[in-house]
């Protein structure tokens, strides 16, 4: 039980500080000021933990009974401020091409990290006999602060067009729930998040996407 707390504490640490870096960069390519990074930052982080929360009653919503989260979200949204903003870093600023590897990179880190917290989350409520639910959750609070993310930064949010966004965290939300009883929750929630993140991160590269409907522009008089 201890190593399983550990490996959950370690899970929620690391999906706050990459969707804290995910907003972040969002915010300065959006060109918002001091407090719009880190608004975003924290929406990033918690959003999707907020929708899980109010989802299942658990309410006021984990964000306002551990400020802890918001806490390391506000942190590193300033230290990413700083360096973003250090002429010292800007003469070795990563190009848009790895500007954007990292920004991917981070956002398929948070989207691992908090798909098997939301799956974890369900199974300790003793929600675990609703299989349809316990997913959901899991990928609601993968995908849930980037959608807010998104939405307040005039994007279309990526869980709806890009990459095989959502569908990634899927899959790894049900290889947890089907995996648990074998290799133990914690090995169980590391590889699952290992998954998700892989699966993310080939998909960018090989620009892998689920079909789209392909809609001809009528020319123009």
């Amino acid at each position: 039980m201890t190593i399983e707390i550990s490996v959950l504490s370690v899970m929620e640490i690391i999906g706050t500080i990459a969707f804290a870096f995910s907003g972040a960069m969002v915010a300065v390519e959006k060109r918002l000021d001091f407090l719009g990074i880190i608004v975003l930052a924290v929406t990033t982080s918690v959003g999707g933990g907020m929708f899980r929360d109010i989802l299942i009653g658990d309410l006021p919503p984990v964000l306002f009974r551990k400020p802890i989260y918001v806490t390391i979200a506000v942190i590193t949204a300033i230290l990413f401020f700083f360096i973003e903003g250090s002429k010292r870093v800007k003469r070795l600023s990563l190009g848009p091409l790895h500007y954007d590897w990292f920004l991917n990179l981070m956002d398929a880190t948070g989207l691992g990290a908090f798909t098997v917290v939301g799956v974890n989350k369900a199974l300790s409520s003793d929600y675990d006999e609703y299989i349809f639910l316990t997913i959901f959750l899991g990928v609601i609070t993968g995908v849930g602060g980037g959608l807010l993310r998104d939405i307040m930064a005039n994007r279309v949010p990526s869980v709806l067009r890009e990459h095989i966004y959502a569908c990634a965290s899927l899959v790894g939300a049900v290889f947890y729930w089907w995996t648990r009883s074998y290799l133990g929750q914690g090995i169980s929630m590391i590889v699952s998040a290992i998954l998700v993140i892989v699966i993310r991160v080939l998909s960018k590269h090989y620009d892998w996407n689920l079909p789209q409907c392909k809609v001809e522009e009528e020319p123009r008089e």
